[in-house]
């Protein structure tokens, strides 16, 4: 039995690859710095934000950048541009709780990028028994320490959860804490070539396609 499905944020509940690249931009433009290519923000996309933004754009006061960022994603997200979850994603959420599974979110966003998520009058609420991220875990991914807590806290095994991410380093870190994987392809970012390295359990080409991709691994379980 699969106790607990754990989703990542970032192109698996929510597609925010393009959206997240015109946010960056903006706090950048703010700073009165030139604008980072689309082609180096899809090559750092799956790192921390503080940790790429060195890369993204050479020479910037990380911690202004951090500043600015808690404004201006403020007003992409009370403007409907960023974190937009569609309905058919929650119904795939409602659909695995039904059938018996623990619902959780693990991402390796700071808790200042999270919190608006975690509100109680957010879609989400009462939809997640848990929510882990660079706030409340030792690690963050490609590390498989950054399971730790969640599996402590759930009481769970690793073989008794299964992740669901977009990147080679989601696939890594769920490889590595011995946790089953999906791969959701869906913003196109990613190849199924680019996870050649790892254990993909399932592919799925839509976060929908998740529940049925569940079921079939508690199926091979069985």
């Amino acid at each position: 039995m699969i106790g607990a499905v754990v989703i990542d944020v970032d192109d698996t509940l929510c597609l925010t690859e393009a959206a997240c690249f015109e946010m960056e931009n903006e706090v950048l433009a703010r700073m009165g710095r030139r604008p980072m290519s689309r082609a180096v923000h899809l090559s750092t996309w799956g790192r921390t934000l503080l940790e790429a933004m060195p890369e993204r754009s050479p020479g910037v006061d990380v911690a202004d950048f951090a500043a600015v960022h808690r404004v201006v994603l403020r007003e992409y997200v009370e403007a409907g541009r960023l974190d937009v979850i569609v309905p058919e994603n929650l119904a795939a959420l409602d659909r695995l709780a039904v059938a018996g599974h623990r619902l959780m979110v693990l991402t390796s966003r700071t808790e200042i990028e999270v919190a608006h998520l975690l509100a109680p009058d957010h879609v989400l609420a009462g939809r997640l028994a848990a929510a882990y991220h660079e706030g409340n875990t030792r690690f963050t991914k490609p590390d498989p320490r950054a399971f730790d807590e969640l599996l402590a806290a759930a009481g769970l095994r690793p073989d008794e959860c299964v992740y669901v991410g977009d990147s080679p380093g989601d696939a890594q870190a769920a490889n590595g804490a011995g946790l089953r994987f999906i791969a959701c392809l869906q913003s196109g970012v990613r190849k199924r070539r680019d996870f050649a390295a790892h254990r993909v359990d399932v592919f799925i080409d839509a976060f929908p396609d998740v529940v049925e991709a569940v079921a079939s691994l508690g199926e091979a379980r069985s």
